[in-house]
């Protein structure tokens, strides 16, 4: 019965909504055809920027959106990179299999090239937090300050985001 009344209410507020709309459209002089003109070209140029504006956001998006979808891949990538380079530092005898682990790094390297990837160089570089991670802390005194003395994992970035920071050890 209570939403009945409050169902009521609504109806009666909505007529006294309609009749004061009415009214003022009554009162309020008729435009002329180029007031109308203006309004409508006013209309059209405000749709066209807003259209405008979604195009650009939309572009934006897309770019980022592959930009994102390239880190993610190189990312899962940089594993296989680290496994190649504990197989390129460990001594062997059978040079034919030696080769072709450095040929394999060799390809690797030069596709990630092509992708626009970079290593970040460290060592002997001042410290960066924005591109380095360091793991340890030396205090000698044949070392600058703030001067990364040592690498233990190399840092990719691509264009201006870094993939992931060099690991590296920091003197004084």
């Amino acid at each position: 019965m209570d939403e009945q009344k409050v169902e009521t209410a609504e109806n009666e507020e909505k007529v006294e909504t309609a009749e004061e709309t009415e009214a003022a459209a009554e009162t309020a002089p008729e435009l002329s055809h180029e007031d109308q003109l203006n309004q409508l070209n006013d209309r059209l140029l405000r749709t066209m920027a807003e259209y405008d504006n979604f195009r650009k956001r939309s572009s934006r998006e897309q770019t980022e959106i592959a930009l994102h979808a390239r880190v993610l891949t190189i990312s899962a990538f940089l594993s296989v990179y680290d496994n190649l380079e504990r197989a390129l530092a460990q001594q062997t005898e059978d040079q034919a299999f030696f080769k072709g682990v450095e040929l394999t790094m060799a390809e690797l390297l030069s596709v990630m090239s092509q992708l626009g990837v970079e290593k970040i160089d460290a060592k002997g570089q001042t410290f960066d937090p924005e591109l380095h991670n360091a793991v340890m802390h030396i205090e000698d005194e044949n070392f600058g300050q703030s001067e990364v003395v040592e690498q233990f994992q190399v840092g990719f970035k691509l264009t201006d985001r870094v993939i992931r920071h060099a690991v590296v050890k920091v003197a004084n």
